[in-house]
């Protein structure tokens, strides 16, 4: 078994995205190879009605999925397919926009005002990228949990893991999406296959990753000639992209630590992307947003 080194640790940026929410960008809108088959990370955490009460009116998508987990208040959604409903804390929405979707999001607090979750997107494969649009809305209830004799705690929201299979299902990139709860002090490996790029994404608490088999270094008053002998610690709203690998270790820190572990087949396949929209060349771009300004873009009914 091989450990997973970190590549890097990176903080999530402010951004403003809809019609004026305030949320974190892990990742996204760059060059996006060491996620693939992920293209973007946002964590929409707000405790400050008005800075996420204008949500996310009508806009498209196609060629990709968006994958939304909800923490703590209500998303509601609706489509141009007549879909519409509700997400509640704990809930997930897998949404395959393939080949062409319009909908809106409008996130609500809840009695104390917080909105908080995370939204995903996954490319779609070159063959998928004008399958038709679907579904895949999971309560809370529905999702397996594992609990381990230390404390530690899985929600399996997509993929196989410790014995039990996630709800979502039929996904192009075999993704596995898990969050993960490690009490203070413990040191717990988690399994990841070696085929698949992997990050974690940090969300409570603190701990450490890279090189975590190894004791802490001790500070001693020339700080800088140890440092870099220490592991680097990830907190809150702090992305880890790992390299290659068959195992993450993590050491929780004093307040333990809750992250995402997400990961997936990479496709290996170009991408040419301009806002919500995800093709594989810029011709396939250009055509989608003409058949967007021409009244042709969704061809599901």
């Amino acid at each position: 078994m091989s450990i997973r080194p970190v590549q890097r640790i990176v903080n999530a940026q402010p951004h403003l995205e809809g019609a004026g929410v305030k949320l974190h960008r892990a990742f996204g809108f760059g060059a996006t190879e060491e996620f693939d088959p992920f293209l973007l990370l946002d964590d929409f955490r707000n405790e400050t009605p008005q800075d996420y009460l204008a949500g996310f009116p009508w806009h498209p998508h196609r060629g990709i999925e968006t994958i939304t987990y909800v923490l703590a208040g209500t998303v509601d959604h609706k489509d141009s397919l007549g879909n519409a409903g509700a997400l509640g804390a704990g809930d997930v929405q897998w949404m395959t926009a393939g080949s062409g979707i319009l909908h809106q999001e409008m996130p609500k607090g809840d009695p104390r005002g917080r909105m908080h979750g995370f939204q995903l997107w996954a490319n779609l494969p070159s063959s998928l990228k004008m399958t038709s649009p679907r579904y895949q809305d999971i309560t809370g209830g529905d999702i397996p949990v594992v609990t381990e004799d230390d404390g530690t705690t899985v929600r399996v929201v997509c993929g196989d893991f410790w014995g039990k299979k996630g709800p979502v299902d039929g996904i192009a990139a075999d993704p596995r999406y898990l969050d993960v709860y490690v009490p203070p002090g413990v040191r717990r490996t988690l399994p990841v296959p070696t085929s698949r790029h992997a990050f974690a994404y940090i969300f409570e608490g603190s701990g450490t990753f890279r090189d975590a088999s190894q004791p802490r270094a001790i500070k001693t008053e020339d700080a800088t000639a140890h440092d870099e002998f220490l592991p680097p610690e990830a907190w809150n709203r702090s992305l880890v992209l790992f390299d290659r690998g068959d195992e993450v270790v993590v050491n929780a820190g004093p307040e333990g630590i809750r992250f995402l572990l997400v990961s997936g087949k990479p496709l290996e396949e170009p991408v040419a992307w301009r806002g919500p929209i995800v093709m594989n060349t810029d011709e396939e771009l250009q055509q989608a947003w003409r058949d967007l300004k021409d009244g042709t873009f969704i061809q599901a009914r």
